[in-house]
């Protein structure tokens, strides 16, 4: 019987080995080698098929990879040399010659050496990229000082055909006080609090507006509305500013998600326009505008405050004599300031003395009373 090829190969080199002894340090890698080989093709001979299967695996890998896209797609003289051969629509015809046009004009505005700062092939085609501003943080209160609704009219942004702002008088001029069932003056025996009472709800950036939270909204004027649950602890605000001779002006009270949704994009949309990246520009606005599902405003117990002299939402608002007599009264109506100087670590909402809350009386005094946020007064609850 006719012994395998292998086998004669292994027998031939084994028997030159030991009549030529000196030779064995050449034979035994060659007899390494050349078994191998014939294994290797053996191998093949009877697995062409699988062999042909990896092949195309590879192949059609490397082509859609997206790291060997650029070489498939233009070819290898394209991309060493700087161009892209491309097909034109029409005709069917290459328009590489095109191409070399744009990157010899290119090159007519490259140094006299040809190669641009910084020691780049000419031949490669620069990328440029945006160019990110370095805001200064001073600047910010510029930024944040804006009207994030200029530009649009307010049937555009609220749906109303008025603008959303009304003064003490206009608000109280057809009230009757007396007609609104206020909340009970806070008594001597020590109040009890819950976490489960609508009026302490906690609602921030962690604490988003439950999906299952339901209100009813009550008019304070026109289309200006709040949970009905507060209005006469609200008007009664009013009233007691307008008997100390102060004219209150609400400019905020409830907002639906889509209005909430605008003021916040649009103030991200003002700091991407000043240079600052999206991500930046997201962060520096939450600090301003609540993130929608996540603002006081949306579910009605919550109001932005000023003044007839002075209407801007700023930090100025918290020295004038309105903003100091809603800080030292507030509490008695229910309400609180919100986001406190000094408590932005907390909060994480800049202060704004124009923001005002309600949280019932008996809350409103402690709170207000030990200078302490809503956040700091649920830790205990």
């Amino acid at each position: 019987m006719k012994k395998p090829l292998k086998e004669r190969i292994r027998m031939s080199l084994l028997r030159l080995g030991r009549k030529n002894r000196f030779l064995c340090a050449f034979v035994v890698p060659v007899l390494v080698v050349v078994l191998t080989w014939v294994h290797l093709v053996e191998s093949v001979k009877g697995n062409g098929k699988r062999l042909a299967m990896l092949v195309m695996t590879f192949f059609f890998f490397a082509v859609f990879s997206s790291f060997s896209f650029p070489i498939f797609s233009t070819g290898l003289e394209d991309v060493f040399s700087g161009t892209t051969s491309r097909r034109d629509g029409a005709s069917g015809t290459d328009s590489a010659e095109t191409a070399f046009s744009e990157t010899a004009s290119w090159e007519e505005d490259l140094p006299g050496d040809g190669i641009p700062d910084g020691g780049v092939d000419p031949g490669v085609r620069p990328v440029s990229l945006a160019k990110e501003t370095e805001i200064d943080p001073a600047e910010l209160s510029l930024l944040e000082a804006e009207d994030v609704s200029d530009g649009y009219e307010d049937a555009e942004l609220h749906g109303l055909e008025d603008a959303d702002k009304y003064d003490v008088d206009e608000i109280l001029e057809s009230r009757v006080l007396d007609d609104y069932i206020t909340g009970a003056e806070a008594s001597g025996e020590a109040p009890v609090f819950s976490k489960d009472d609508w009026r302490l709800i906690l609602i921030n950036k962690q604490h988003p507006i439950p999906e299952d939270y339901t209100f009813s909204l009550g008019t304070i004027k026109g289309n200006m509305q709040c949970d009905e649950r507060i209005l006469g602890d609200l008007l009664a605000m009013l009233q007691g500013a307008k008997d100390e001779g102060l004219s209150l002006v609400i400019l905020s009270p409830y907002r639906d998600m889509a209005y909430q949704e605008m003021l916040f994009n649009r103030k991200v949309s003002r700091y991407v326009q000043k240079g600052m990246s999206y991500m930046d520009a997201f962060k520096y606005s939450s600090h301003t505008v609540t993130v929608p599902g996540a603002s006081e405003h949306q579910i009605g117990l919550a109001l932005d405050i000023v003044c007839d002299t002075y209407t801007a939402l700023d930090a100025g608002f918290g020295d004038t004599s309105a903003g100091q007599w809603l800080v030292e009264n507030a509490a008695r109506y229910g309400f609180i300031l919100r986001y406190p100087k000094g408590k932005e670590y907390i909060t994480g909402i800049e202060y704004e003395p124009w923001h005002f809350r309600y949280v019932g009386k008996d809350a409103a005094k402690v709170i207000m009373g030990a200078g302490i946020t809503l956040e700091e007064f649920w830790e205990d609850l």
